[in-house]
């Protein structure tokens, strides 16, 4: 089994408050409801997909949206994105890794 990387945290008040985080772990997911105009309340590192389909979004750098097609039940993508849009989206039990 791989073991994960491990990066120091700081709360920016003081050296002495450093404390250990996990690179590839998730602190705050949340279910996504896909939306043509509202942006995620947070941007996730990835997104999980529970049912298969199309995923129509917006990358957090990105000026145009692009669609991830025919993607397996469970399955992830590993983009950082503002926006999931409800239309071109037919995948569902979207989880956001925040």
């Amino acid at each position: 089994m791989a073991r994960s990387k491990v990066y120091w945290s700081d709360d920016g008040t003081d050296r002495g408050n450093l404390r250990p985080v996990l690179a590839d772990s998730s602190e705050a997911p949340f279910a996504i409801a896909p939306s043509d105009t509202a942006p995620l309340p947070a941007v996730p590192k990835g997104i999980y997909v529970g049912t298969g389909g199309d995923v129509t979004l917006r990358g957090v750098a990105g000026d145009a949206d692009v669609t991830y097609r025919n993607l397996p039940d469970a399955s992830y993508i590993a983009v950082r994105v503002s926006h999931v849009r409800a239309t071109g989206t037919t995948a569902t039990n979207l989880i956001a890794e925040a």
